[in-house]
């Protein structure tokens, strides 16, 4: 502003301005400030610099601050994350009230017409060391993953006593996981989470395992296309073998994609990725063994291929064999840093073409894969043609 300001003390001919002394201060000409009466520290007074997009979201009060208190708090948006950093400034940033605060100041004048040719003071109630900047970040859902698997539903659910058992309803997700709404939903999804009786639960592999083959020995035994299952009868079917209406229901949607209201398709890819992690649950195994069982396991018209396993296993040569092992990027840390350090742990090296399953999925607000890549990892291609090969930085 290239108006100037000018501190003194208030003096018995001014009156108070107010901030609205300030805002109105044209090139050229120039406002006196004072102490406040309430001069002072008050650190319940945080200044926040946002961006202009920002600005309707949080005169709206449609942000929130989430955070437990040993975490560094994050403000959400409906869609977005963002981290709270405080930013220090050399300058100094003086906090001036509103004149309708008038109360507060030190010369209670009233600023009528008869006070017009007094000096306008404007009080200072507190001087800003900085302000606090908002830097959009990646939802942090490795909480949310933790907390889900803590009570996974299963078979003896409803034997089960539900007292001093983690269960997690919505309001509690959002009141512990750093996330915003439209992401931790995002994230349930990604977890193949379902709401049971208004808790988010993730249901044990065995479980599923359960009520994919009794759907599947249902669909032999009624003569159903798998391309075309009826929901209402693949739901009442499986209801009179014991699965509940939800559990029934969230099977269809796990492992078929809807073709049209009330129709639903099994999906090749993931019925197919099902069996394949159920099999190498046991440990690394032949390749060849592992193939054998697979195919066996693979529902009748459907077509198996090791591509459908890419970013859920991982091969090793040992001696002239190859050995295959479980190995999914859905069991890996979402925050970068911890994600490759799992994977070199795992490899010290990468080939470019193994490596990419186990990173596409990260998402960092302003950087992109390659950027991730020369972030965490170190390059190297011995020839022009060679694949590249990537080692911990």
């Amino acid at each position: 502003m290239e108006g100037a300001m000018e501190m003194e003390t208030e003096q018995p001919d001014s009156v108070c301005g107010g901030a609205e002394a300030v805002l109105s201060l044209q090139p050229t000409s120039s406002v006196s400030i004072a102490y406040h009466s309430l001069f002072g520290p008050h650190d319940d007074l945080i200044l926040l610099e946002l961006d202009e997009k920002l600005l309707p979201d949080v005169l709206d009060h449609r942000v929130t601050i989430r955070g437990q208190p040993d975490e560094d708090a994050v403000l959400c948006t409906q869609s977005r994350t963002y981290a709270v950093k405080f930013v220090g400034t050399s300058n100094s940033v003086l906090l001036i009230p509103p004149s309708d605060q008038s109360a507060l100041c030190g010369n209670k004048q009233d600023c009528d017409e008869k006070d017009c040719d007094k000096k306008v003071v404007a009080p200072v109630i507190k001087v800003a060391p900085g302000v606090m900047e908002l830097v959009e970040v990646a939802p942090r859902l490795d909480r949310l993953r933790m907390l889900l698997s803590e009570n996974p539903y299963r078979f003896d659910e409803v034997l089960m006593e539900n007292n001093n058992r983690s269960l997690y309803r919505w309001d509690d997700l959002i009141e512990k996981v750093q996330a915003s709404d439209d992401e931790l939903i995002t994230g349930l999804q990604a977890l193949s989470a379902v709401e049971i009786d208004e808790h988010w639960r993730i249901v044990d592999e065995n479980y599923m395992d359960g009520i994919l083959n009794m759907l599947l020995h249902n669909s032999v035994l009624n003569d159903w296309s798998l391309n075309g299952l009826n929901e209402s009868e693949v739901i009442g079917v499986l209801q009179s073998d014991g699965f509940s209406h939800k559990i029934a229901h969230h099977c269809l949607r796990i492992f078929g994609s809807k073709v049209e209201e009330g129709v639903w398709r099994l999906d090749e890819k993931r019925v197919c990725v099902h069996f394949a992690r159920g099999i190498l649950r046991g440990g690394k195994m032949r390749l060849d063994n592992f193939m054998g069982d697979w195919m066996r396991k693979i529902p009748e018209g459907m077509q198996a291929s090791f591509d459908m396993l890419e970013g859920e296993v991982l091969t090793e040569k040992l001696g002239i064999e190859t050995w295959v092992y479980a190995f999914s990027v859905s069991s890996l840390p979402y925050t970068p840093a911890e994600r490759f350090s799992m994977l070199f742990r795992e490899r010290p090296k990468w080939e470019s073409k193994d490596l990419q399953p186990y990173i596409r999925d990260l998402s960092v607000p302003g950087l992109s894969s390659e950027g991730l890549l020369l972030k965490y990892t170190r390059r190297t291609q011995p020839t022009a043609d060679a694949e590249p090969v990537f080692s911990a930085r």
